[in-house]
């Protein structure tokens, strides 16, 4: 079973979220809160695999209680599900350290699927997002030098993985792209987190612009 816990403001958010998670019957809703910091406790209390968190909350704001829990819960991971599609939302909670960011217009099967696929330990942006951080990152005219020690660590296909990567592609859409087996790009890609000492495919995305190793044209 994945532990996920809702948190959400909107009363009738959280039980639409509910009903709609409990459809698969390999999700369980372990709990709800209607603030950050309601989040941060009962996150702590019932060790959620995965916390659906909002951003606009009272007492405490979803960017805050993400950071939060990714200092103090390290094993829950943390989606991002909100109505609002600002700059300064998603980049805050992508530093914070959540695993995923998606749009509350998100279809209900592809919301099921992003909950299974931060389980699992993997990071996701919607499409919309990724276009997002992209044109952020090509308003950047300088690429950040302190990260360009640590591309010497990688190989030259480690370096093509890591590009793609910072496109949006999955690892099946990298391996059709590098015709190689997609076990192969798993293991590429376990590498580049590694070498790179980054937790997630959203924090190389962010890594990649901001080094300028796949600066958009």
């Amino acid at each position: 079973m994945t532990r996920v816990l809702i948190a959400d403001d909107d009363h009738l958010m959280r039980a639409g979220l509910a009903e709609l998670l409990t459809s698969d019957p390999t999700i369980e809703i372990v709990g709800q809160a209607a603030s950050g910091r309601e989040a941060i406790e009962r996150t702590r209390r019932l060790d959620p695999d995965v916390v659906l968190m909002d951003v606009r909350m009272p007492d405490l704001d979803g960017i805050a209680a993400t950071a939060e829990l990714t200092r103090t819960a390290p094993a829950t991971r943390v989606l991002i599900l909100t109505t609002f599609e600002q700059d300064d939302y998603i980049f805050g909670g992508l530093r914070a350290g959540a695993s995923g960011f998606l749009l509350k217009r998100t279809r209900p099967e592809d919301l099921i699927s992003a909950v299974h696929t931060v389980a699992a330990g993997d990071a996701l942006l919607s499409p919309s997002v990724t276009r997002r951080v992209i044109e952020r990152m090509s308003r950047q005219p300088t690429p950040d030098l302190t990260g360009q020690a640590r591309l010497d660590e990688l190989t030259a296909r480690e370096r093509e993985v890591l590009a793609l990567i910072a496109r949006g592609l999955s690892n099946r859409e990298i391996a059709a792209e590098l015709v190689v087996e997609e076990s192969t790009i798993r293991s590429h890609v376990k590498r580049v987190l590694a070498k790179l000492g980054l937790r997630d495919r959203v924090q190389v995305v962010i890594f990649a612009y901001e080094t300028g190793i796949n600066r958009p044209t």
